[in-house]
């Protein structure tokens, strides 16, 4: 079976939660008007797809909120999937028209609506509304893959991210940047330090560790309550025996992660309102 069609989006927002403006596009080589989004490139993580088409066709700098629903459809004989997040405008460094889109517009919602050439993309703009727009991210990340622990013959704690390891971790920091985080907490085993590195190298905030984190000091209920505990946008790595435990008493729900790869909890009043899971 071929793999579908990829590409990334966003529903970009501004001004108030209550009485929110969107951004929508015109595109004049299918003269529609649609919401900005774009191909994923070879190899590119879609949330690093999402904000770069968006940056591309509208000048804009989003932070992301929590996942809409995919949209799939037929493009060229081949089914394609675009997959959407809310987006909140934080800088803008201006529309310059283009081949590709010749027009851009912040329209009130139900206007907006009216406005769209696509049934889905109305849709969108539905399940827009379903959940707070403004959203405080905890990610929580697995580390990256790093070889074979019985083939490892120092501490385990000292185990460094393989070949493969390194990559997720490069593909990581491409991702992270949708949600800035600014507090960057690792367990203090080497490979996830390692697994947060590009990311809080690329932003130079420091990255600091806590015993609580590691596979051989967690703790049922400090563990948690330390996650939890992490009040603006944040980025914890830890173990695949920490985590799911974490992950469930803060939220309720079972969540298992692969090596390298992360959930994204938003947050909202005081509540958890979306939880995500995402591969490098």
């Amino acid at each position: 079976m071929t793999d579908p069609l990829r590409a990334a989006g966003a529903v970009i927002w501004r001004g108030e939660q209550s009485r929110p403006e969107v951004a929508v596009i015109h595109r004049p080589a299918y003269d529609d008007w649609t919401l900005p989004k774009g191909k994923l490139k070879a190899g590119e993580h879609e949330i690093a797809a999402a904000l770069r088409e968006v940056r591309e066709e509208t000048g804009l700098t989003v932070l992301l909120g929590r996942a809409l629903p995919p949209v799939h459809y037929m493009s060229m004989g081949r089914l394609k999937r675009v997959d959407y997040w809310v987006a909140q405008a934080v800088a803008d460094a201006g529309f310059s028209p283009g081949e590709e889109v010749d027009e851009l517009r912040w329209l009130p919602v139900e206007e907006a609506r009216r406005l769209l050439t696509y049934e889905w993309d109305a849709g969108l703009l539905h399940a827009l509304r379903a959940a707070p727009l403004a959203t405080v991210p905890l990610i929580l990340v697995r580390h990256g893959t790093a070889g074979s622990r019985s083939e490892w013959q120092d501490e385990d704690a000292l185990r460094p991210l393989d070949a493969d390891g390194l990559s997720q971790a490069a593909t990581l920091a491409t991702a992270l940047p949708a949600y800035r985080p600014e507090t960057l907490l690792s367990s203090p085993s080497l490979r996830c330090v390692q697994t947060l590195l590009p990311y809080a190298n690329a932003i130079e905030t420091p990255l600091m560790t806590d015993p609580l984190l590691s596979e051989e000091n967690q703790d049922p209920q400090a563990t948690p309550a330390l996650v939890g505990s992490l009040a603006g946008p944040a980025a914890v790595c830890s173990h695949g025996k920490v985590l799911p435990a974490v992950i469930e008493t803060l939220t309720g729900t079972e969540v298992h992660l692969r090596k390298g790869a992360f959930a994204v909890l938003h947050r909202a009043g005081g509540q958890i309102v979306s939880v995500e899971r995402y591969e490098t």
